[in-house]
């Protein structure tokens, strides 16, 4: 159905007469007649009733101008939405993100993404910084918050939005935090909570490097994904942990944060802004932008 013909069928509709609803449409009568005998056959029924005092809907006209008014607002909703996916302000934008980020930097994120898109249909998927670069290559997500350094190659370009460290968390009251100086060697003896091998490979590279520097082989008691587990595996007592810098905001009465004084920052750990910049929508650059702006 052509929507040109529908909205000649309103505009005749509400001004009564071919002549008045040329002028409105800047458009002749004899045109303006044509599109509505055409709207009439293809319907199968008379729309007006012609005669001297200008045309009047017929019963059935009256049902189809309803419906038709109807077809023209989602007409405008429809050619709405296709400008606002164009500009990066509406439409549907899908982002990965590992658990840390829910510590300050999505909360800083996300509002004032949302004050500049407020159209846009955000959907969030919390997931490991391997899988969200995997899901982005293969195009299920358009953007992705993740932990570097990643353990595998891509073609994502990263944009480091908030430097990370590693510090130390261990139980309240436990003996390494009467010191003033803790080392990691200090940390031999100690049963470690590692993050797991295959979900967590970035994670548990830095935490093995750093004890293999200090000349030992940590001694794994227990294995996690989340670090927000790792912490609360802390909280029960069972042993410590190498956690990023950022869960210092992982408020606990019984952890404790410690830097540790031979662990020097590696510059390659940090939260970043993954993205593929051949195929980013426009929403996807709107979002990139604030977070590049916020850094």
């Amino acid at each position: 159905m052509d929507l040109k013909r529908i909205r000649h069928f309103v505009v005749l509709a509400q001004a009564g007469s071919f002549r008045r609803a040329a002028e409105r449409l800047h458009m002749a009568q004899p045109p303006l007649s044509v599109s509505i005998q055409k709207l009439e056959a293809e319907l199968g029924t008379r729309l007006f009733d012609r005669g001297p005092a200008g045309a009047t809907l017929t019963t059935t006209g009256e049902a189809v101008l309803r419906e038709a008014k109807r077809l023209l607002f989602y007409e405008k909703q429809v050619l709405g939405a296709a400008r606002d996916a164009m500009a990066g302000t509406g439409g549907t934008l899908r982002i990965g993100f590992v658990g840390t980020t829910t510590f300050g930097l999505l909360q800083r994120l996300l509002p004032a993404y949302r004050a500049l898109c407020p159209a846009v249909e955000l959907q969030l998927r919390e997931a490991t910084s391997v899988s969200i670069i995997e899901q982005l290559e293969d195009g299920a997500l358009d953007l992705g918050l993740v932990r570097t350094p990643l353990m595998i190659s891509t073609a994502a370009t990263l944009l480091p939005l908030e430097p990370e460290r590693l510090i130390l968390a261990l139980p309240k009251g436990h003996f390494l935090s009467k010191r003033d100086t803790i080392r990691v060697h200090d940390l031999a003896g100690e049963g470690f909570l590692m993050y797991a091998e295959g979900m967590a490979a970035s994670l548990r590279s830095l935490a093995m490097a750093a004890c293999q520097r200090a000349g030992f082989v940590p001694r794994i008691t227990q294995e996690a994904t989340q670090v927000q587990t790792l912490l609360a595996l802390v909280e029960s007592g069972l042993g410590v942990a190498l956690v990023p810098s950022v869960m210092r905001r992982y408020a606990s009465e019984v952890i404790e944060y410690r830097e540790l004084a031979d662990l020097a920052p590696d510059e390659s750990m940090a939260l970043c802004l993954a993205y593929l910049p051949g195929t980013e929508s426009p929403a996807a650059a709107r979002f990139r932008e604030t977070a590049t702006k916020m850094r």
